[in-house]
């Protein structure tokens, strides 16, 4: 199985539940089952990334193995998240946000993967779209990190640390 990650994950992990200073084994983790071709993002999602001024940015800077290219397929599959007319609502033009939104459900169409995200549903009533609901439009499988952690058996040790 594979799984295509979304910005959130990286994001929001590095900056919140998982940071480097104190769930290194997380990241480590992250990176040999990105060696492996198991987890990967679309390139759009380092370009996300690489937006923030941070260590996330760097980290990932030499770890070009999570991302992958645009390819033909991948176009194809675009064109099918797109087929329907809300689904345009995907990306924010206003903020300009979610760009890669669009792109990491290309992606798990074309190599088979589930989508991995931080989104949840959004209402019907919404203006917005979210990846969950294009997904489950589409019939791609997605999971949140935690989803992400339980299905590749990570566990984590906590130490304590010396003063």
């Amino acid at each position: 199985m594979k799984y295509c990650l979304d910005t959130n994950i990286f994001i929001e992990a590095w900056s919140k539940y998982y940071h480097m200073d104190f769930c290194s084994d997380y990241w480590r983790c992250l990176d040999e089952y990105a060696q492996q071709g198991i987890i990967f993002a679309p390139e759009e999602v380092k370009l996300e990334i690489d937006r923030i001024d941070d260590n996330l940015r760097e980290w990932l800077s030499p770890r070009e193995h999570f991302f992958r290219p645009i390819t033909d397929d991948v176009q194809e599959c675009l064109a099918k998240v797109f087929e329907e007319e809300r689904h345009h609502r995907l990306v924010d033009s206003i903020r300009g946000r979610s760009k890669a939104d669009p792109w990491v459900i290309a992606h798990a169409l074309a190599e088979s993967a589930v989508v991995v995200t931080k989104e949840e549903y959004a209402p019907p009533n919404s203006p917005r779209v979210k990846i969950p609901n294009v997904c489950e439009a589409l019939g791609v499988d997605w999971i949140d990190d935690y989803g992400l952690i339980r299905r590749l058996g990570l566990t984590f040790k906590v130490e304590a640390g010396h003063s």
